[in-house]
């Protein structure tokens, strides 16, 4: 048995719209979208009678995707968004850009906020976190060289 890949990481939302195109200004596309409910979907979540929103968006190269949700039923019971970078569990999500400075003064008029500072590791990275829609913390990497 080998593993064959990993097919998405899966972010819970409130505002699906506002969180689609924050992604899209990234550079994401959004492959699809649709609604999903039914026995079958609570017998695999364990959630029982649920109803989810979800939108599937892919990077430019195709390999990666980030299945956005908003949960109209059952409700959300706990919430990680402001969570620091050392809090335990799934945290944040990477991406490598072309330009760090550009990508920064798009997303800022979308609303992100730099949670520390752009720091050059090494001079092999520029390297920062962001807090995107609804306090998502999201990495941003620049190779340099």
């Amino acid at each position: 048995m080998a593993l064959k890949r990993m097919d998405n990481v899966g972010i819970v939302v409130e505002d699906l719209e506002a969180t689609i195109d924050f992604f899209r200004e990234l550079g994401l596309e959004l492959e699809g979208r649709g609604s999903i409910e039914g026995e079958w979907a609570g017998r695999v979540t364990g959630l029982g009678d649920q109803h989810v929103e979800v939108a599937m968006m892919r990077t430019p190269d195709g390999h990666s995707r980030l299945e956005l949700s908003r949960f109209l039923r059952p409700t959300v019971v706990e919430d990680h968004r402001n969570a620091p970078v050392n809090a335990l569990g799934y945290l944040r999500v990477m991406f490598a850009v072309d330009d760090l400075d550009q990508t920064l003064e798009k997303l800022r008029a979308r609303g992100a906020q730099l949670v520390g500072e752009v720091v050059d590791y090494k001079n092999v990275y520029r390297l920062c976190y962001i807090r995107g829609p609804e306090g998502l913390l999201i990495g941003l990497a620049q190779e340099l060289g």
